[in-house]
């Protein structure tokens, strides 16, 4: 007779080999098969504990310089905006893990605050790490080669499969990195810019207009402590300064990072996880089922950083429209992402269109908008999608005037062959039995909402 102590044994053996996600080196593909001929049976769940704990580097606390504290000041001030009434936190809600905090599709602003916004708005956090835009991994010696030229070497480059279980499609020469859902901005102080003047959103105006109001402001003589007496002499360069110290107030205050959810505690053996949450976990890490992993990475890094659920990578996943947006009611009009309509240097590569970045998921179980049109308000909407898009596109997508369903119906029909359809959960066919089950689903929204920073141990 198996006695508990054995199965506690075999659960922390099964758990120290998986897949890496223990350790920072990983395992390699050979074990896979293994894997998860273990996992297809029980004793792993008896006990959600973290045999392997690590030591997690998490950014070091400090009081706010005084640089940081007047970007906080400017990061609520609604009298930067033409109406006065709209601040960076009023889309950005520190309440929200800093993202829309309503369930609207996309936020809105402008004057009079009727405008919609052409976007769901992401979530500032944890964006102290992301890399700059690149095609392929980042490099250095590449700073200088067109971004066109490295479009063009990366279709004939080969593509490794995104799998949950390895890491090779890291080194794929594909778009990744930068900020916005198009990676058009590499710099926090130039991302807070783009909704400063944008007249739907904070519509501030010119910069002459905004740096007369951050002259008023109760911080202004902050303000000219910092930068000097004469700084509202040059508008540009003022609201330069201004968004500068914003930056500096998302890189150092630890709100937009924390690294504090229950699944950070279960990485470092301060916790263990349900049976349900353990049942989405491993989903979330099987190649066959949900192979979330393989797009949202969560191993710490050989250095011992916090994983950030996200290989910073372009994915065309073929969303359906939105039609609560506005702009959609035009059939001439697609938001094709990485080809525009808000870059321009990538337009000709049409191989890139309907890429959008893959964001963290990191406290994606408070959000009530998902993917880059809104389209989405509830997880299980989005597992829906993941589910049905191929096995039943006809639950996910409208039919046209013909009865045929209209799949992948955001995208002109010349772009919707570069939506993936390789990767799993996307390579199966209508007909087929989607990856997960009801009951699958359930487990992986348990697993989800452990990623919820601000946890404490019951």
């Amino acid at each position: 007779m198996t006695t508990e102590r054995s199965l506690k044994r075999r659960t922390k053996l099964s758990l120290i080999l998986f897949a890496g996600v223990l350790t920072a080196s990983g395992i390699g593909l050979a074990h896979a098969n293994q894997i998860t001929q273990w996992f297809s049976t029980q004793y792993e769940l008896v006990t959600g504990e973290n045999p392997h704990p690590v030591t997690l580097i998490r950014p070091k606390q400090a009081p706010l310089s005084a640089m940081a504290l007047l970007g906080k000041q400017i990061f609520f001030d609604k009298t930067l905006s033409g109406s006065g009434q709209l601040s960076c936190a009023s889309c950005h809600s520190p309440q929200h893990a800093y993202g829309p905090p309503n369930h609207d599709s996309v936020m809105l602003g402008g004057p009079g605050l009727r405008l919609q916004g052409a976007r769901a708005v992401p979530s500032l956090m944890y964006l102290e790490r992301q890399p700059n835009f690149s095609i392929g991994p980042d490099n250095a010696e590449q700073e200088n080669v067109n971004l066109n030229q490295l479009a063009r070497d990366g279709q004939s480059a080969p593509r490794a499969q995104k799998n949950a279980r390895n890491d090779a499609s890291a080194n794929n020469v594909v778009p990744q990195g930068g900020l916005f859902w198009d990676g058009r901005v590499n710099t926090l102080q130039a991302q807070a810019s783009g909704p400063l003047y944008n007249p739907v959103e904070m519509d501030g105006g010119t910069p002459a207009i905004v740096a007369q109001k951050l002259a008023q402001a109760p911080y202004a003589k902050v303000f000219t402590q910092l930068f000097g007496p004469a700084i509202f002499r040059d508008p540009k360069q003022a609201v330069a300064e201004a968004l500068f110290a914003v930056a500096r107030y998302q890189i150092e205050d630890p709100s937009f990072h924390p690294y504090s959810s229950k699944f950070d505690a279960w990485l470092e053996g301060k916790t263990t996880l349900s049976r349900r949450e353990m049942r989405g976990y491993l989903l979330f890490n099987d190649p066959q089922k949900g192979n979330c992993a393989a797009c949202h990475r969560d191993q710490p890094t050989r250095d011992h950083l916090p994983p950030l659920f996200t290989d910073h990578q372009y994915e065309a996943l073929g969303v359906p429209r939105n039609p609560a947006i506005k702009a959609n009611s035009n059939p001439a009009y697609h938001d094709l992402g990485l080809c525009g309509p808000f870059r321009d240097d990538l337009t000709k590569q049409t191989q890139y269109c309907g890429m959008f970045l893959t964001p963290t998921l990191r406290n994606v179980a408070t959000r009530h908008v998902f993917f880059h049109n809104g389209v989405y308000h509830t997880l299980d909407e989005v597992l829906d999608f993941y589910d049905f898009r191929d096995t039943e596109p006809g639950k996910i997508y409208p039919r046209g005037a013909n009865g045929a369903v209209e799949k992948f119906n955001d995208l002109p029909a010349a772009d919707r062959a570069n939506v993936d359809t390789a990767d799993a959960p996307f390579d199966r066919h209508a007909g087929e039995k989607p990856a997960l089950t009801a009951d699958e689903r359930a487990d992986l929204i348990a697993f989800l909402k452990t990623l919820t920073d601000g946890w404490q141990p019951d």
